[in-house]
């Protein structure tokens, strides 16, 4: 190891005077120099200093926004994931319009005079629901993910024969800014180590991308991890944060690739939110030391660090399943918002130190207003609207898997088998609630259920009452061993000593049918209510429509002594809220969502208890930890914690 150091010492010293000898071939090319320890571009020395943007999580009105911020904080190149599921939802159907059009979002990239790091998966992390990859793959109950697995290489091979040939004519070489492509994603970090998998990625990437191109795979700080991720023929690089030793990562990158760049394809500047998490923020002092040193040292480096919308959350599972937050702030350089942070201006200040940056100022904010509170009101009846096509009938439970619902919500109805005079505890005794269920008898709401937390309440009722039970899928996990993660109730649920069987279960397309104008255009055909309808317990659809000022700037929701679920404006779905369990408070509505002539229709789905005032509040600012006042508001009968 002290070999090592020294020679990764000297290294940091020569690197920049070594790589500036060269001479340039006068060609469109982009290379690894290993005799010199470097990138080509064009035959010149060339160092990356990159910033991760996720157009999947941003509206593609602001994409320019953002891209532009990024160039005017001094990077030459921007890191972007590929969602394998944001572009084949259903298996077979293929989308890249509108804000899945990835061609545009390259193309805006190059106008801005950014380089492209291109990180296509199929697998990719990102926090996003099950790494990226389709939840319809589950449909095959023994599927091994991310492996040799049969079934598994037919679908990969399927979707890369349609992403790469469209990412082809992108590459630098060919005239494009695509300077690399990466496979895989911290493919160390999973328990299959399987290089019949990588092999054939491998294969697949120089079929449709070339020889020419360079590839490359991203792996955590430790042996283990870089042994089972990387591979002859893809250049391996490393990613780590703000409190890792730089030297030891290094030297670690080292020992896989003995000579070439350094690079950190991951530095770490903020981090994820779990539901029930103290919001994570990074020292800005510390990310401007470590980058200034990493940079120091000649090394490339992709500053790591944007929002989740509607059904794409994901979820980690180490000791227990914890959700992530709708928010993908990430206490990141640019704000979900996509607001300048001191954290960007830090960064900015130091890149000066190694390059020139584009003269003139920092794009601004854009702006924001509070359009204040809005009332709403109680929506009845709706199984016919949410699942037109009614119930599947089974004997026993079935998943969302195999009814074809991957996300959102379903209805399991059932009768009581027998009279329950006294409180009879309702359980799910092998874990299979994935991932909370919401139970009702006879319409009356009586608690829930939720993964690895609490498998048991009690119910009371006569014979022939209606059970309903309300899943809800709080996101795939992401990362890990336990990326097969199915969703519904996987198992059976048990009264008493009897299974309850004989069920109906209805897949709920509620996305498309406010998508579609409901409950507005409903509410439209009949007359109002003469007065307005108290709040609820349990799941209920509430409406209300924020009147047009003529503006459309970015706001933020706050639903305050609202307990648990989802709020749709305009037919989109801007995710989940859960206030009591935070640390998120308020929910980011791009301005570009809303009206300046139309009433704006704003549409929740509470899943445990609506307040009394049945008010929201657009305010121009977000609120992304919890204070003491909000967590002592926990103590709300409507609250399990």
């Amino acid at each position: 190891m002290g070999l090592i150091k020294m020679n990764l010492t000297l290294e940091s010293h020569l690197l920049s005077q070594s790589c500036y000898l060269l001479q340039a071939r006068g060609q469109r090319s982009f290379s690894i120099d290993y005799k010199n320890n470097c990138f080509l571009k064009d035959g010149k020395p060339f160092q990356y200093i990159s910033g991760s943007v996720h157009y999947s999580r941003i509206p593609q009105y602001y994409w320019k926004d953002r891209l532009m911020k990024m160039y005017m904080t001094g990077l030459n190149a921007v890191q972007v994931y590929v969602p394998w599921n944001f572009h084949e939802t259903v298996q077979g159907v293929y989308n890249f319009t509108g804000d899945r059009d990835l061609e545009r979002f390259l193309d805006l990239a190059n106008q801005t005079g950014l380089l492209v790091i291109l990180r296509p998966g199929p697998y990719i992390c990102a926090e996003w629901e099950m790494g990226g990859l389709p939840a319809w793959l589950l449909q095959k109950p023994n599927i091994i993910l991310r492996s040799a697995d049969t079934d598994y290489l037919m679908a990969v091979s399927n979707w890369l024969a349609v992403l790469l040939p469209k990412i082809k004519p992108w590459l630098y070489i060919n005239g494009g800014n695509i300077i690399s492509v990466q496979v895989e994603n911290e493919y160390g970090s999973y328990y299959a180590c399987d290089y019949n998998y990588m092999r054939h990625l491998r294969a697949l990437f120089r079929y449709f991308l070339g020889e020419d191109l360079v590839l490359f795979t991203t792996d955590g700080n430790t042996d283990k991890e870089m042994t089972c991720g990387t591979l002859e023929g893809l250049y391996a690089t490393i990613d780590f944060g703000t409190d890792t030793n730089i030297t030891e990562a290094f030297s670690r990158q080292r020992r896989f690739e003995p000579q070439g760049p350094l690079v950190n394809s991951e530095f770490y500047t903020g981090w994820l939110d779990h539901w029930g998490d103290q919001h994570a923020v990074v020292d800005v002092q510390k990310v401007s030391r470590v980058l200034g040193e990493m940079l120091t040292m000649g090394a490339n480096v992709n500053i790591a660090g944007e929002k989740n919308l509607s059904l794409w959350c994901s979820a980690d599972h180490d000791t227990r399943f914890r959700s992530v937050v709708t928010s993908y702030d990430y206490d990141a350089p640019l704000s979900e918002a996509g607001d300048p942070t001191e954290k960007l201006l830090a960064i900015r200040d130091v890149i000066k130190q190694f390059r020139d940056i584009p003269s003139g100022p920092m794009p601004p904010a854009t702006p924001k207003f509070a359009y204040g509170f809005v009332s709403l009101r109680k929506v009845n009846g709706l199984l016919n609207t949410l699942s037109p096509l009614g119930p599947v009938e089974s004997q026993y439970p079935m998943t969302f898997e195999e009814l074809k619902q991957y996300y959102g919500y379903m209805l399991y109805r059932t009768t009581l088998p027998r009279d329950l005079s006294e409180p009879t505890p309702l359980l799910s005794p092998l874990n299979g609630v994935h991932d909370r269920a919401y139970v009702s008898i006879n319409g009356v709401f009586q608690g829930l259920l939720e993964r690895d937390t609490k498998l048991v309440m009690n119910v009371t009722g006569q014979q022939g009452d209606t059970v309903d039970v309300l899943v809800e899928n709080m996101g795939r996990v992401n990362f890990g061993s336990k990326i097969n993660d199915y969703k519904g109730l996987l198992s059976n649920l048990i009264l008493g000593k009897d299974v309850l069987t004989d069920w109906k279960i209805y897949p709920l397309d509620i996305d498309g049918a406010i998508a579609g104008g409901w409950p507005h255009t409903e509410i439209q055909k009949s007359p109002p209510a003469t007065q307005k309808e108290p709040s609820s317990t349990g799941p209920t659809f509430y409406m209300g429509t924020l009147q047009p000022n003529g503006l459309t700037w970015d706001t933020f929701l706050k639903l305050n002594e609202w307990t648990k679920g989802q709020v749709w404006i305009n037919g989109v779905n801007l995710g989940r809220y859960w206030p009591a369990r935070g640390p998120q408070q308020t929910l980011y509505i791009p301005g570009p969502l809303l009206s300046t002539t139309l009433p704006n229709n704003i549409t929740v789905l509470e899943l445990e208890g609506a307040p009394a005032h049945l008010r929201v509040l657009f305010m121009d600012r977000p609120q992304l930890s919890i204070t003491i006042n909000e967590r002592i508001h926990t103590n709300s009968p409507f609250h399990d914690q």
